[in-house]
């Protein structure tokens, strides 16, 4: 394991409730041992991941730490976990994907700690991607009203987005997040090789995170993504930091300025309204989430077309760099009127009236209040 030197502190707004997020930047194959066992501690520490991550190769020592048997782990059932102790450590193994990312889920961490007798000054360690992240933070916000949670993230979306800011919370139902708090990570590990342990569906997926940074914040990053595709396919390890460490400061200034989504962090929703809806009438983890922001996003540039909020160009050129990268970004396989009622419902309306994220130009975004009619116009 390599610590390189770019590392930085996300501080947050003084009457946010919050300190600060400690980010550090790896290169070289993940060492878990080496962040959390190369030194004695005395405090007891809950880490949580998935049987995925527990399986990859880089991890086999950690998870030998623990005694875990693989087999033991191949296939665990939505709602249940696998708990492991050494000392004064607990793990917490749960079943990979969007479908585990249930209150149950979230209770079962709890449960761990409690079980090991945990108090207040314990410490909550999530391994994973945007799924292990959101619950175990949610959990440790809990967890005897609260105890510090540190993040290492394993996957493109995280790395970009999920594990950045503070968001937490599960799935309910059919609807995505829709129970969670603000609770952010003290400390933030990336590692950006564990990128490279991803199948392709799911570096796709976390890609249309950074692409979506890229509209709304980085020209540069923009003309990365349309020149360098092959490089950033092929996940070439100088574009992958350039992209990691180019979004994860990108919301982090976001996330200084506006913690708690009341102005510019909405911006961040680009494509997330529509996307969130498709995800939603498909079924969670039918697709990626990933998949759905950037047939959102080709919707929001659809949007801007008809409606004169931006030129053709601009929005043709957007819809084009999403489609090259494989992405759906036509009409969805599900009836428009069902995915407007899921957009109704979206967390993030606090009125009546849907509002969505557009662009009028190359990064500049507006929040608008959008018609049921000129919504199903590009849902149709």
């Amino acid at each position: 394991m390599k610590k390189t030197n770019d590392s930085f502190t996300l501080e947050f707004a003084k009457d946010s409730g919050f300190d600060r997020t400690e980010i550090y930047f790896y290169s070289g194959t993940p060492d878990l041992m080496g962040v959390y066992f190369s030194e004695d501690t005395k405090q007891n520490r809950l880490f949580v991941t998935d049987n995925t991550i527990a399986a990859l190769e880089c991890n086999r020592d950690f998870v030998r730490h623990f005694n875990v048997d693989l087999g033991d782990i191949s296939d665990i059932k939505i709602n249940e976990s696998k708990v492991y102790r050494n000392g004064g450590d607990t793990l917490c193994i749960i079943g990979s994907g969007e479908k585990y990312k249930t209150i149950e889920s979230v209770l079962e961490m709890v449960k761990a700690a409690l079980d090991s007798n945990f108090n207040r000054n314990c410490l909550f360690i999530a391994i994973g991607g945007g799924v292990i992240t959101d619950m175990t933070a949610f959990a440790a916000s809990m967890f005897k009203r609260g105890v510090d949670v540190e993040f290492v993230s394993t996957t493109m979306l995280a790395d970009v987005d999920a594990a950045v800011g503070g968001k937490t919370g599960c799935d309910f139902g059919n609807y995505k997040n829709m129970i969670g708090a603000f609770y952010p990570a003290k400390k933030l590990h990336v590692f950006s090789d564990f990128v490279k342990s991803l199948s392709q569906k799911e570096y796709i997926s976390g890609l249309a995170e950074a692409i979506k940074t890229a509209f709304l914040f980085d020209k540069e990053m923009l003309e990365l993504f349309k020149n360098e595709r092959d490089k950033v396919l092929a996940r070439d390890s100088e574009i992958l930091n350039r992209l990691i460490s180019g979004c994860t400061k990108a919301k982090a200034k976001i996330v200084h300025e506006d913690l708690k989504e009341k102005g510019s962090r909405a911006f961040l929703n680009l494509g997330h309204t529509f996307g969130h809806a498709l995800e939603a009438v498909s079924g969670l983890g039918e697709i990626t989430h990933g998949e759905g922001v950037a047939w959102g996003m080709a919707r929001a540039f659809e949007y801007g077309r008809k409606n004169g909020l931006c030129s053709d160009e601009y929005a043709q050129n957007g819809i084009n760099i999403l489609a090259s990268y494989g992405y759906n970004v036509g009409k969805a396989n599900v009836p428009a009127e069902k995915i407007l009622d899921a957009m109704r419902k979206d967390k993030k309306n606090m009125s009546s009236v849907i509002k969505l994220i557009v662009q009028d130009g190359p990064q500049s975004t507006k929040i608008i209040e959008a018609t049921d009619e000129k919504i199903l116009e590009v849902l149709r």
